[in-house]
Parts: structure tokens; sequence; C-alpha cells
């Protein structure tokens, strides 16, 4: 598993440090533009803009052709992008610079190159890597970019995010297999409509929302109210994001190991949402007093993010893969990702707008109340069933007959990978056992 899926890991990774690695700083940055509070949120927004329009397009079009291609087509788009980024002297070139990044719009993409070239058992954990290897990526960009950004500028962060985009495509390129050609048993094309019909589908995806919002948000937040309204020097920020970053990944290994091992995957998303409202509250407490604002609880509240934002991150990309089935996997992770990416322009947004009209205090309590109800629907959410597969030789078997299995009680769902000539019966655990199927089997083989 661990030689199909590294690379995989490592492209998404470099990706997303070159997109995390700019969110310390590029609030400070577009204020030195004297930008207004709406491009302020389109500078810090807009790259996810254009990730929700072309995010769910690119999963179906990776559905139809290859994920491959699409994928080197996005990194080369995030690329130019990252270049025009770099030679910004005005805000209006940045917004357009940030635009042009999220048109690479290939999050949903990679999640399902892996859902392809992983086994069904397997995947949770292949999952769990692509979403420690996002979340490392996080902690790095916090140190490396207020550090970068400080010292140098930060339009060298764009440079940075472009050499990284190359080093992604060099990879995919060179050492990311062609995932297999799969198909499925169910004629009927993914639909957008079936995948929105399901409450866990979007229960899950308004929790990718509401997580990148409330971290765009808060991004746009700290740097701002740190230097202007605690009067910190900004050479601080970088000390503070690593030590909450330390606190995230400390916070990410039990997380993942109680929801997957323990198959508390509910009780751990319920958890990663209290953070974010406790972090949210001590936000808002610390901000009271204009005249004597508190800055050690400012900072734990950024150290509750993190801790926050280290539970969930892991998990929910791997719940999307469960609720998903086979044959509207890229939309549905690509549904995923493309509620993420709203909530990061959300988050831009308000956090631009919010702060230059309400302030943080007011903002903060605003994001409480929406964390209340987020905790309410998540305990709406089921825990998913624990899914199993069993294998069958494709030769063996005859197709037409093998479709009533479906009556099976248990049965979720039965699929072909024509490139490893294989069948894939995935059923729920709880209801019937591999002995069974194997048993039921028998009647669908071939005459010998």
């Amino acid at each position: 598993m661990l030689q199909k899926i590294l690379p995989l890991v490592f492209v998404s990774s470099l990706r997303f440090l070159g997109l995390f690695i700019v969110l310390p700083v590029i609030s400070l940055y577009a204020v030195g533009f004297k930008a207004s509070a709406a491009m302020m949120g389109l500078a810090v927004g807009g790259a996810y803009l254009t990730q929700i329009l072309c995010q769910t397009p690119i999963g179906i079009l990776s559905d139809k052709y290859s994920r491959k291609k699409v994928v080197l087509w996005c990194l080369g788009v995030f690329t130019i992008g990252s270049f025009l980024c770099f030679m910004a002297h005005n805000i209006q070139m940045l917004v357009v610079g940030r635009l042009i990044q999220g048109m690479g719009a290939m999050g949903g993409v990679l999640s399902a190159m892996i859902a392809d070239l992983v086994e069904e058992e397997k995947r949770t954990h292949a999952m769990a890597m692509m979403g420690a290897g996002i979340f490392f990526s996080f902690t790095a960009a916090m140190v490396i970019g207020p550090s970068i950004g400080m010292h140098f500028g930060v339009q060298w962060l764009f440079m940075l995010t472009a050499l990284l985009s190359l080093a992604s495509m060099l990879l995919m390129a060179f050492k990311v297999p062609e995932p297999p050609k799969i198909v499925y048993t169910l004629k009927e094309k993914p639909r957008l409509q079936d995948a929105l019909k399901n409450k866990d589908i979007f229960i899950i995806n308004s929790c990718s929302f509401f997580e990148k919002c409330l971290m765009t948000l808060i991004f746009v937040l700290i740097p701002l109210a740190l230097v202007h309204e605690f009067k910190m020097d900004k050479s601080v920020l970088w000390k503070i994001y690593t030590a909450g970053a330390f606190l995230g990944m400390v916070s990410m290994a039990p997380a993942a190991i109680i929801a997957e091992k323990f198959h508390k995957a509910k009780g751990v998303l319920l958890s990663g949402v209290f953070l974010f409202l406790i972090a949210y509250a001590c936000l808002a407490y610390a901000d009271r007093h204009l005249n004597s604002p508190t800055t050690w609880l400012f900072i734990a509240g950024i150290m509750c993010f993190f801790a926050g934002f280290g539970t969930l991150e892991p998990i929910m990309q791997s719940l999307a893969s469960k609720f998903a089935k086979a044959h509207q996997r890229g939309l549905v992770l690509g549904m995923f990702v493309t509620y993420g990416y709203v909530g990061s322009f959300v988050g831009g947004m308000l956090g631009g707008m919010g702060y230059t009209y309400l302030g943080v205090e007011k903002v903060a309590i605003l994001v409480v109340v929406v964390c209340v109800l987020w905790l309410g629907l998540v305990s709406l959410l089921s825990n998913p069933s624990r899914q199993k597969n069993v294998y069958f030789p494709l030769d063996a078997f005859d197709r037409k007959k093998f479709g009533a299995i479906e009556a099976q009680v248990g049965i979720l769902e039965w699929y072909i990978n024509e490139s490893q000539n294989t069948i894939i019966v995935k059923y729920d655990a709880l209801q019937t056992n591999e002995e069974e199927i194997i048993e039921l089997s028998v009647a669908f083989r071939k005459a010998t």
C-alpha cells in the first residue's frame, strides 16, 4: 500500500504546503496594498472562490477520463497563478493570481485516486495518511510562512509555492501510477441530486465547510489583532503558530486512533467542534476590553483552535469516502472538497469585512453561535457501518447472475475492477459475514 500512495501523499502535501504557506500572513500583506475590506477578503479567499466553481466539474471529469492527466493539468494552472501572485504590484493583480490559483482544483481527484489505488480495507488508513500529510503541510506552513514572509517579503512565498507545485508535477508524472480503470455495476451516471439527498454526505460536507471557514477566518483575525490591537511585533507570529501547530500534531494521532480503531468517529468530530467553540469563545472574551485586551487568553484560544483542527482534519475525508458509493466516489469527494473551499472563501471574506466593521469580539461571538449549531448537526451523523469486502476472481463468475447478490441482507454494493480482474463485494459486518457471502456466490459461478 505504501508504495502506491506515498507519491500521492507527497504530491498532496507539497501542493497544500504551497496553498497554506501564505495563509498566516496574507491579510497583513493585503493591508500593505491599502486594500479595502472586500479586496482584502478576495486576496485571502479568491483562490477558494474559483476552487468552488471548478472542483466538482473536475471531479466528474476525472470519473470519465485519466485522473493523472487531470491532476497534472490542475498543477500547471496552480503554478501559473502562483507566478502571477509573485509578480503582483497591486491588490488587483494579486487577486487575479489568487483566482487563477484556485482554478487548479484537484483535491477531490487526489482523494479519488487513492480510493482507486487502494483496497477497501486499507482505504481508511490511506485517507488518514493523506489527511496527516495535509496537516503536516499545514504545520510546516505555520512556521515557514511567517518566517520567510517577514524576512524576505510575502511575494517570495508565492515563488516558493510555484516551485513546490512544479515539484509536485514531477512526482505525479514519474512516480504516481495510473489508477486502475474500474467498471461499476450501477449503470446510472453519478448524479449530484443523489449525493445531495444523502443525510450523512450532507453532514460531513457541512463539516468540511465549517472547518475550513473557521480556519480561514481565524487566520485573517490572528495577525491583524495581534499586531494592531495587542501591539505585538510581527516577528512573534511564527512562535505562536509553531506552538499551536505542535499542539495540533499531538492531538491528531489519538483522534485518528479513536475514530478508526475504536469506531468513535462521531465522538471525535464532536470533540473537534467543541474545541473550535472554546477557541472562539477565548478570542471573544480576550478582546472584550479594547484598552486592556487579555493577551494570554487570546493565545490560549489560538492553541484550542489548533487542537481542534488537528482533531478534525485526519478523519473527515476518510468519512466522506466511506459514505460514497464506488460509482460516485469522484463526485462525492469533489463535493467534499468543494464545500471546504466554499468555507475557505466565506471565511476569507468574513474575516476581512468582519474585522473591519465588527471587530474581533463580535465576529468571535457569532462564530460561537455557529459552533453550537454545528454540534447539533454532527449529533445527527450516523457512525459509519463496519464496512468490509470480499474479493472474487472475475473470470470464475457470471456477471449477469452476480447482480442477484444485492438481495442479500447487509450487501452495500458490488462492483468490478477490470484492471485487476476482480469483483468486489462491500458488506456491513453487523448484518452479514464473509462466509455467508462466499456460500451465496457459489450459485453465480460459471459452468465448468
